[in-house]
């Protein structure tokens, strides 16, 4: 979800690797073993869960999570719990990054000591408060101080054990003195607004006259005010700390005044001591992105410098090529670069001409796209976007039925188990390996039009340059359907949303040796046993030995390599979408009471949207994806619930609740792709439910009454390629500024070629150039588009930063802003205190 700001959306996304976890502290028990699992977390809201581990110290995840973050956020947290034999789940400890910290650990693998968590760390939130000190003359003549402390509201409290009932506490602190003072409590709410003003009695000056305002100075900085904010409980156990802030007084200034917004911290001191190394620690592997993106306008020139690259003679000179020469890793390069030729349609011919330059670089056909070049990172992730839902209707099923079986089908004698048969073990794993291979290679009708278009390319360069080789058309195909596609998603079917999480070890190890079977079946090898280093392997290949697996590999490729004879669209066979336990609220006659809210497991397909009582019963209700006419977020003054979507229907609305932010967002988006095209979809909308005779949002009676908002902006119909084209373009600009320097090396590179036309210098060897003049005008072009940019985000920071009012909502102060803030002040002042 991008932020407007002024003309500018802003992106946050984050990709978190969840490693390991060591030393975690043993159970206090004989077993002394643990249960654990890791959740990631906005705040302190949960948005992933990894899979349970059980009886271990040191369990290894190995999960991956990316989102789209669609929300401000102070920290991302990850925790870690302990299931018990109650199924009541502790927490071990915590690992909190805070926002403007994630780019130290970008990209890096990285142990993080786990921090001990307890209700004083726990903390989010804002609060504002307006301070104002006055003076009071008394009857005797003497002047007073008065501090006039104004507690207006809070915003994002976190809610305790179901529930927040906040109220604030007021305190003046000094070296001798500490009166509290407390708001009313406002119930079931974290946006508190309170509006209340505290009077305290602060100092009397050494001297006074009506011209000049002097509070005595040594007494003003020994003076401040605290604001604690608690959960107001019934438990026998007292109110629960949300947070707090000390304001010193000296944050009034000259004026005397102070108005600002606060994030709330932790309480100084809080909770136990516990030595830190004493919880273990946790490996994580954070990619925190942050997308400026300017009007499309501002992109012009670099784009058209991209979409062009396909037309450029050498291909190797074009600015997408170069893109490739100088990333770190071409799969950076190949990320971005697919979807924005995806997304413009340009896909198929920039990577028939890459991959017809690389066929031609290739000296022996048995190497053909073996290597991890551009060609072939943009290939797997056209593959990945395109081929998802190809992936999904092909190997689900299967792969579902493999995880919930558990079929031993180790055959390797060496880990074999004391009650396991070998000879059983082989027949098992033959089963799965044959029904797999049939799935795959009857699937032909259902590969994307796209990724055949791509093969017939790969299969005519292969087969024109390497015409004495019969079976290079076959094997430049396999060695990405097969090779890249395929057998990845059967060996970590988690990484391509096969299955939620990774599996259990002895899943995981026959779907190993599955993908490892049908590896070599697709790769058309002429000698099948020798691509096998184990022994047991080679034995158990000999199952497959028939010519009939090599003619159905050869008509399955002849199949998706044939350009433009299947369509996508044609797919009849439902294909899961999205499933998940969701609450929705009762579409039935009796519209009123909280009773009416009811769990239930949501699943999306192309052709209907239903949810039923449990994953495996049949479904309660069906929505046929036509009679889908808007999909909305619904505001929280309905029901008082958070994450709150509906699905407007032509008779009613089906309200509904996700489990989190990020999940909310993910249902609306997908719902609203696969709905895209309806011809009755809605303009306009209800932001509000329809409660007690009339729409909250517009007050109209009338159930019927046209919708009072505008519906959210139109997506492209089709799921897989809804790409953001600006988006892409501004990423590439990042990774060509990020590279600048082997920008230019690259230019000195084509200068030495041009110049001397010899032996290349050793330190420009890592560049592919085949025509330094051409590659040198494109090298200049891209580098004047990226400095135009350049300017560009100069010109904004330097105008956000001349803008940006530290105390303001947009920017509370924080545990080190405070300096900040009081420079700030100054500067706007001709003099300070």
């Amino acid at each position: 979800m991008a932020v407007e700001e002024e003309g500018l959306r802003v992106f946050q996304s984050v990709k978190i690797k969840i490693g390991e976890a060591k030393n975690i502290p043993p159970y206090p028990g004989p077993n002394r073993m643990r249960d654990c699992y890791c959740t990631v977390n906005l705040d302190q809201e949960e948005v992933f869960r990894t899979k349970i581990i059980e009886k271990s110290l040191c369990p290894f995840y190995g999960e991956d999570f990316y989102c789209e973050i669609p929300r401000s956020f102070r920290h991302l947290s990850f925790y870690i719990f302990d299931r018990d034999v109650f199924r009541r789940d502790s927490s071990i400890g915590k690992v909190a990054v805070k926002k403007e910290d994630l780019q130290k650990y970008h990209g890096k693998d990285t142990w993080f000591q786990l921090q001990p968590v307890s209700a004083d760390s726990e903390v989010q939130g804002k609060v504002h408060l307006e301070l104002r000190l006055s003076e009071v003359i008394t009857d005797s003549g003497a002047i007073n101080h008065k501090l006039a402390t104004r507690v207006l509201e809070c915003q994002g409290l976190p809610i305790v054990n179901g529930q927040c009932d906040p109220y604030a506490a007021v305190s003046l602190l000094g070296p001798s003195r500490s009166e509290a003072k407390k708001t009313k409590v406002k119930r079931k709410t974290n946006n508190p607004q309170f509006d209340e003003v505290f009077y305290f009695e602060v100092t009397r000056p050494l001297s006074y006259t009506k011209r000049q305002f002097d509070v005595e100075e040594e007494d003003v900085d020994k003076l401040a005010l605290r604001v604690d904010l608690w959960n107001a409980s019934n438990l026998k156990f007292g109110d629960e700390f949300l947070g707090g802030v000390r304001v010193p007084l000296r944050a009034l200034g000259q004026a005397g005044v102070h108005d600002a917004w606060y994030f709330l911290q932790p309480r100084e001191n809080g909770g136990k001591s516990v030595k830190v190394e004493e919880l273990g620690s946790l490996r994580l592997n954070i990619v925190y992105t942050e997308d400026h993106v300017f009007p499309s306008e501002h992109y012009s020139p670099l784009r058209d410098l991209l979409l062009h690259s396909a037309n450029v003679q050498p291909v190797s000179s074009s600015t997408a090529h170069t893109l490739g020469e100088v990333c770190r890793e071409k799969q950076e390069a190949a990320i971005p670069l697919v979807r924005l030729f995806l997304h413009y349609g340009k896909i198929v011919p920039f990577i028939s001409a890459i991959a017809h330059a690389e066929v031609n670089r290739t000296q022996d056909p048995n190497t053909i796209f073996r290597g991890n070049s551009l060609t072939s990172k943009c290939i797997d992730e056209t593959m990945k976007l395109a081929g998802m839902h190809y992936l999904q209707v092909t190997l689900r099923p299967i792969i579902d039925e493999i995880c919930a079986e558990h079929k031993p089908c180790e055959i390797d004698p060496v880990k074999l188990k004391e009650s396991e048969n070998l000879d059983t073990n082989r027949e098992n794993l033959r089963h799965y390996v044959d029904r797999i291979f049939n799935v795959i290679t009857t699937s032909g009708v259902r590969c994307p039009t796209v990724m055949c278009d791509i093969f017939f390319s790969l299969r005519e360069s292969a087969a024109t340059r390497f015409q004495v080789d019969q079976d290079v058309r076959y094997t430049a195909v396999s060695s990405f359907i097969f090779l890249r596609f395929f057998a990845p998603a059967i060996l970590s079917p988690n990484l391509f949303h096969l299955r939620p999480h990774h599996p259990d070890p002895a899943t995981s190890r026959t779907l190993t040796l599955i993908s490892k079977t049908i590896q070599t079946l697709g790769s058309l090898a002429k000698s099948k046993s020798a691509n096998f280093k184990e022994s047991y392997m080679a034995a158990f290949y000999e199952y497959f030995n028939e010519q009939k697996y090599a003619d159905a590999v050869k008509n399955f490729l002849d199949l998706i390599s044939t350009s433009g004879k299947w369509d996508q669209k044609s797919i009849e066979t439902p294909i899961m979408l999205k499933e998940g336990f969701m609450i929705k609220r009762a579409q039935g006659r009796n519209r009123f009471g909280m009773k009416n809210f009811k769990k239930r497991w949501f699943r999306l397909t192309n052709h209907e949207f239903t949810y039923h009582k449990t994953k495996d019963e049949g479904a309660l209700c069906s929505i046929p994806i036509e009679n889908i006419l808007a999909v909305e977020r619904l505001e929280e003054e309905s029901f008082k619930m958070k994450n709150m979507f509906q699905v407007i229907q032509p008779e009613r609305a089906l309200y509904i609740q996700a489990n989190n932010c990020v999940e909310a967002r993910d249902w609306i988006d997908i719902l609203t792709k696969v709905s895209q095209c309806n011809r009755k979809r809605l303009s306009t909308y209800h932001p509000s439910a329809y409660l007690n005779g009339h729409w909250l949002c517009c007050k109209l009676s009338a159930d019927t009454a046209p919708g009072c908002t505008p519906c959210t902006g139109g997506l492209p119909a089709n799921i897989q390629l809804d790409v953001d084209g600006d988006r892409e373009t501004e990423r590439i600009y990042s990774l060509f500024s990020t590279y600048m320097t082997k920008l230019i090396k690259m230019q000195e590179a084509c200068g030495s070629k041009s110049v001397y036309d010899g032996p290349e210098l050793e330190e420009y060897s890592t560049f592919v150039i085949d025509d330094p003049q051409e590659t040198y005008k494109t090298l200049k072009l891209i580098v004047s588009a990226v400095q135009t940019l350049e300017q560009q985000h100069t010109k904004y920071k330097r105008d956000k930063f001349k803008k940006t009012k530290i105390g303001s909502q947009e920017h509370p102060i924080g545990d080190k802003s405070f300096q900040c803030y009081i420079r700030q002040q100054s500067e706007s002042s001709t003099y300070s205190i």
